[in-house]
């Protein structure tokens, strides 16, 4: 199934209630996965700020929170790492950044895999239909929700993830030069995320990317559990 950047984000009032909790879930383990990491490598500051938690109250932006509510677009507060704690800084700063993305993969697997084993041993099947359709219809967001987190936040582009990574991937002179565009590059960014270009960008991500990835997950926990 094909769809375009902005219907993607065009939920309907009763889909946003699963929206909602998805988002919550995903960007709430996506920044305490950054925090853990980062103080499992030695560096205080995440547990000082207060961000060593899954109590999404830390993590929420209230800007971004809004954004989403009427744009369907929005962020979490992106965890502080002071990576001059780092025994290897470079090194330790691409496993922090990745574990964000990395923690919706895991997010979406385990409620796949939640999910097979409850319909397996007949416990949704045996709901009346409008709890059924809600169970279904909130473990299927969340898996959804999460893999397109994990690619999106993969895109090369400031304040993702995956620009950061790269930050850490160059020589430290491309890395200053990146520094001197970062401001442009967030405005593209925005532009890309808010406007139909970003089809073009983002729409072998929905089109591509996330379907195959659910059919693959799916796919090795049917092997799993056959």
């Amino acid at each position: 199934m094909t769809m375009d950047f902005l219907s993607y984000f065009s939920a309907t009032l009763n889909q946003l209630p699963f929206l909602l909790t998805a988002v919550l879930i995903g960007l709430t383990v996506h920044e305490f996965a950054h925090a853990f990491v980062a103080t499992r490598f030695g560096d205080p500051t995440p547990r000082n700020d207060g961000r060593l938690t899954l109590n999404p109250a830390a993590h929420l932006d209230l800007m971004g929170t809004l954004f989403f509510i009427f744009f369907h677009f929005g962020w979490a507060r992106p965890v502080l790492v002071d990576r001059r704690h780092f025994r290897r800084p470079r090194l330790y700063s691409i496993l922090v950044t990745f574990a964000g993305p990395f923690s919706n993969l895991l997010v979406a697997l385990v409620t796949m895999a939640l999910w097979m084993v409850a319909t397996a041993a007949g416990l949704i099947e045996g709901m009346s239909a409008q709890v059924g359709y809600i169970v279904n219809t909130l473990f299927g967001t969340i898996v959804h929700i999460n893999v397109l987190l994990f690619f999106f936040n993969l895109y090369p582009f400031p304040p993702l993830d995956g620009y950061r990574i790269v930050e850490d991937l160059v020589s430290p002179r491309l890395r200053a030069k990146m520094g001197q565009y970062e401001q442009w590059g967030i405005f593209v960014f925005l532009i890309l995320a808010i406007t139909p270009l970003g089809q073009f960008v983002f729409g072998p991500m929905f089109n591509y990317a996330i379907p195959m990835t659910i059919e693959a997950m799916g796919n090795l926990l049917s092997l799993l559990f056959a």
